[in-house]
This record gives structure tokens, sequence and C-alpha cells, in this order.
């Protein structure tokens, strides 16, 4: 049985994220270390031992942190969640992706008490907004080119981007040309996006988190090129053909804070990321059994 996402938590971390650290990227180093720190600590406390994979960017020493849930079939591949840690230059990023971090952290928290046939790796990413993203910099593009490279057997990718604003007002969604024929003018939903080789995947993480919660849920499997679709760390692993899914709030299409300095803690709909946060938690551990 799923345990019930502790809303106080969910709040800390992002709290500690973009409040107390705020604006952490690689131009203000200093930041985006002690977040790395304050991601490890909480790993550490929740019994896991924190990889660390480092390469250099501007003269400055960063990375990405990984953790894993061993599972009971080592030949039955590995499911990888992974959201980033750093913020865009001028915002402190609570909403992105201070949230993204924050579920991550807390399905971290609840997968130590769960048995699993395959094996969950977790994963921080650094480096994955403007000017790195879609570069040699990114950190999930790294990480990616690296776990093709040792032969990691990924079955699926989960990125959490962005996934903690919803509204109720009419007309408070807008989506690229011709979606609003097909998807509703209000942002209360939490959204589920692939391109169209990872559409079984997209439909068994759809299944799951219907199986789980009530929250509205809306998806699409579509062409890549289409502007929002491949904005975040999928992106990497598609271009590794390893099938993944992008959960979010649909960020710039619904988000007014979106990569600006009013990214604050204060604007995060807090009780509805933890009911998508429990219903993400399900989908990890249903993506783990093996059929």
């Amino acid at each position: 049985m799923a345990e019930v996402i502790d809303l106080d938590t969910i709040r800390s971390h992002i709290k500690a994220l973009a409040g107390d650290i705020g604006e952490r990227n690689v131009f203000h180093p200093q930041a985006l270390r002690r977040a790395a720190a304050y991601i490890e600590q909480t790993w550490q406390k929740q019994g896991y031992r924190v990889a660390r994979q480092e390469y250099q960017t501007r003269g400055e020493t960063i990375a990405n942190l990984e953790v894993s849930r061993a599972g009971t079939d080592p030949a039955a591949g590995i499911v990888l969640v992974g959201a980033h840690y750093d913020s865009v230059i001028g915002s402190p990023g609570a909403n992105d992706n201070g949230t993204g971090v924050a579920a991550l952290l807390e399905i971290a928290r609840q997968l130590t008490t769960r048995k699993l046939c395959r094996t969950v790796h977790l994963v921080a990413f650094v480096n994955e907004e403007p000017p790195f993203f879609k570069t040699a910099s990114m950190g999930s593009q790294v990480y990616a080119k690296m776990a093709r490279t040792r032969g990691d057997d990924i079955r699926a990718m989960l990125c959490l981007e962005t996934i903690g604003y919803f509204s109720d007002a009419p007309d408070s969604q807008h989506y690229p040309p011709l979606f609003n024929l097909f998807y509703p003018e209000r942002g209360n939903f939490i959204g589920f996006v692939s391109d169209f080789r990872s559409r079984p995947l997209l439909k068994q993480t759809v299944a799951a988190f219907r199986a789980a919660s009530d929250f509205p849920l809306e998806y699409v499997s579509t062409f890549s090129f289409i502007p929002g679709v491949d904005w975040s760390d999928h992106w990497s692993f598609w271009r590794e053909g390893i099938p993944a899914v992008m959960v979010t709030d649909t960020a710039p299409y619904r988000y007014p804070y979106y990569h600006t300095s009013l990214d604050t803690v204060d604007k995060v709909s807090y009780p509805e990321l933890a009911r998508v946060t429990e219903g993400l938690v399900a989908v990890v551990t249903a993506l783990a059994q093996c059929k």
C-alpha cells in the first residue's frame, strides 16, 4: 500500500532548494554545490549510497547524483527516474524544478520499503537549463551516454519536469497550435508526454497512474519537434534510443512565472503536488514489477 505523501516534507524540500539556496547553476556555483549537498544528505538519511558523476563545465566541477534501489531480478532491466536540480539564470526555480526534485526525493524514500523486481535508479541531473540544454554539457546527456557505454539495460525513463502548478481558472491552460481542440482549457491536470517510439511506455505509465490516483491526467504521444515536447532531460534518453516519458504541468503553457525571478516557493500548489507525487510512486512501483 502506498504511504501518504508528507506535505510538510515536500514543502521543506522546495523551501530548501528555492528559498534557502535560491538560484543554482554554474554561474552561481556555491549555490549549485549547496543544492547537490542537500540532495545527497537527504538520500543518505534515507539509507542510500550516493554516486557522483562529476565533470567539468565553465571551469567548475559539477555532478549528476544517483542512487539505486536493487531489484530481485538483475536480468529484468532498470527503471530510471530523473529530475534536474539546477535552475535557470535569474530564477530561484521553485516549480522549475524544485517540484521535480522534491517528488524524486519522496519517491526514493518510499521505495526503501518496497520489494521490486527491476532495479530503480534515481538521478538528480545538473545543467538542464540554458545555455547547456541540448549541448554536450547537459547533465542528462552526459549520464545517458555513460549509461549506454556501460551497458545499462534501461527499460523505462521517467522525467519529472515542473510538476507543481495547477489552476481551475478558465483559460488557464494553453498549448501549441491545434492542441487546444483536443485538451482542456483549465490547467488542473498533470501531463504525460512522449514521442511515438515511447508510446508503449506512455500507455503503461498512464494506466498505472490512473489505477492509483483520481488526479486529472492528460497525455500525448507526438512529434518531438513540437515546441515543449522535448524540453527536458527525457530528450537525452530519446537520443540514445531509450523509451522515456516526461511528466509535467506543461510549464510555459500554464505557469505564468516560468523562467522568471517570481518562480518562488509561494507559487507552488502543494496539495496537488502531493497527490501527483503519490500517483508517481505507484507508477514507479508498477514499472519496477516483472510481468
